[in-house]
């Protein structure tokens, strides 16, 4: 795998944050808790997994699940630039035509497993990690939970299983935006402390910032893959993350913008970021 430098990866998020902006309207999307798993979804995918579009049925590849399943677009806006899907049917969002909609649907290049009930992933990522060490592969397998899904009963289930089984070859990653729908989680069923409880487990925990890419880089190289634990890494992200007007705000859960607020929006992303894009991208296509 060809590592992309920190500068193409910035870049690249800008471009699939462009992508999920453009899709919270005609319906909207969970816009976001999106944008707060963007840079970990980038990351994982041009830096770290070996899945390529030319290995997506290949056994030896590695295996990513999106466990929070409506943060689909930015699962979509990261396959559109590797090019597992044409950037062009994107734009078949929420269409009757299409199965790009609110959560993963294997009928999508790239996608493993559905998701949308929350909760479910965590176990078909162990079941996919315990298959992998039966047949001695060498497979990552990644899952990303949200914050609010732990209060799934069947993630705890999960935890002590994973341990039990000694899958060091499985890879969660908590998108720790610290809110759970339009609710703080602290303030609903406080989950904290994440670590603690995830060591009682058996895991080995790691923290991380989960917009920063050379921070992402170093967590996940130091992985201890092989030592009898399963991994959790708790990614400290922000919600709406590259939009300032609907950072960490609860009521930016699910957004469906009319189309001049869309522009405003993609102004707004070009504006405060690193980019050497033009506005020509702004452009309503």
């Amino acid at each position: 795998m060809q590592q992309k430098s920190l500068l193409e990866l910035e870049q690249i998020s800008f471009r699939v944050r462009e992508h999920i902006i453009r899709m919270a309207t005609n319906g909207g999307c969970f816009l976001g808790a999106s944008l707060s798993c963007t840079d970990i979804i980038v990351y994982l995918y041009y830096n770290y997994l070996n899945i390529t579009k030319q290995n997506l049925k290949d056994p030896s590849r590695d295996y990513f699940f999106l466990s929070k399943g409506h943060d689909v677009p930015a699962l979509y806006g990261t396959f559109a630039e590797l090019g597992f899907i044409d950037k062009e049917r994107l734009k078949n969002h929420l269409k009757t035509n299409d199965f790009i909609y609110w959560h993963p649907n294997v009928n999508i290049p790239g996608v493993e497993f559905h998701s949308g009930s929350l909760g479910h992933l965590l176990s078909v990522s162990m079941g996919v990690a315990f298959d992998c060490k039966l047949r001695d592969t060498k497979n990552k397998i990644v899952v990303i939970l949200g914050d609010g899904e732990l209060n799934e009963g069947s993630i705890w289930e999960g935890a002590l299983v994973a341990a039990a089984k000694h899958l060091d070859n499985l890879i969660a990653v908590v998108d720790r935006n610290k809110f759970q729908a339009n609710l703080a989680t602290e303030d609903l069923i406080p989950i904290e402390p994440l670590d603690q409880k995830f060591k009682a487990f058996g895991w080995n925990v790691f923290f991380c910032n989960g917009h920063d890419f050379n921070n992402l880089n170093e967590v996940f190289n130091k992985l201890p893959l092989g030592n009898g634990r399963p991994n959790i890494i708790i990614a400290d992200t922000v919600r709406g993350k590259g939009l300032p007007s609907i950072e960490a705000r609860a009521d930016r859960w699910f957004c469906n913008f009319t189309q001049d607020e869309i522009n405003l929006l993609l102004k707004e992303l070009y504006s405060k970021g690193k980019t050497n894009l033009t506005s020509e991208t702004l452009v309503v296509r």
